[in-house]
């Protein structure tokens, strides 16, 4: 009987130190989105379940490892928002699969990836023929994100207009992240001094800037570090 209260209490204890870590670290725990997540949320189902059931393990001992395992995780979290090098090769990146409607079969091979995954996820987003889809990207969470060819997208009040019905395009271009050029994306269309230009005419510095993209219109978004929001949403 004492060895059943004491599994209880264990599991008990252990569920809320759960609780508090999943608080402290934020919505990050709660995804998959990429390897280190992924990773983290195996090994603290195992954390859990011995620290809960295996009495032959001392409690403390294994706490103490487990808030150690957060503490990296936590740490890693703060090192990867503000090193996009460090994130991409933690967290990987993801594979165009799709592109300009045509499959790309070196990037499949690259992420074993076959046809038969490619349909099954397309058919999940109600897309059962292949000639529908511009773009195609595996995230590295697993799932595909498609973007459909313009006349089978879904039209809006600004796309009721026959002549953009086959107008091209393309995947959004980032051209800015964390204050830092992405000089690799780059064309002979979008260059170092077309962006600069656009910045200037903007009356901004590159290192004021959170996030520059070409979307798939072809439009420059921008975002700022500093939004001069003054009483800005917060739902939390």
């Amino acid at each position: 009987m004492d060895l059943v209260l004491i599994v209880i209490l264990r599991t008990f204890v252990s569920f809320l130190i759960l609780l508090i870590a999943s608080v402290w670290i934020g919505k990050h725990i709660n995804s998959h989105i990429n390897h280190y997540n992924f990773a983290l949320s195996v090994t603290i189902g195992s954390f859990i379940a011995n620290m809960g059931f295996d009495t032959y393990l001392k409690f403390i001992p294994m706490t103490a490892a487990f808030l150690s395992l957060i503490a990296v995780y936590y740490f890693v979290l703060v090192i990867t928002s503000k090193n996009r090098r460090l994130r991409k090769w933690l967290s990987g990146q993801p594979t165009v699969i799709i592109e300009n409607g045509k499959i790309l079969d070196q990037n499949m091979k690259k992420v074993k990836y076959n046809l038969d995954d490619l349909n099954q996820q397309l058919r999940e987003k109600e897309i059962f023929d292949l000639n529908e889809v511009e773009f195609a990207v595996l995230e590295v969470s697993g799932k595909m994100s498609v973007m459909k060819k313009t006349r089978y997208q879904n039209a809006m009040k600004q796309d009721i207009n026959p002549i953009i019905q086959n107008k091209t395009v393309n995947l959004p271009r980032e051209l800015i992240m964390d204050g830092k050029v992405i000089g690799k994306n780059f064309t002979t269309q979008y260059t170092d001094e077309w962006l600069h230009h656009e910045i200037k005419k903007r009356h901004l510095q590159v290192q004021d800037i959170q996030y520059a993209v070409i979307s798939s219109n072809g439009a420059l978004f921008i975002d700022l570090f500093d939004d001069h929001l003054v009483s800005p949403s917060d739902i939390e």
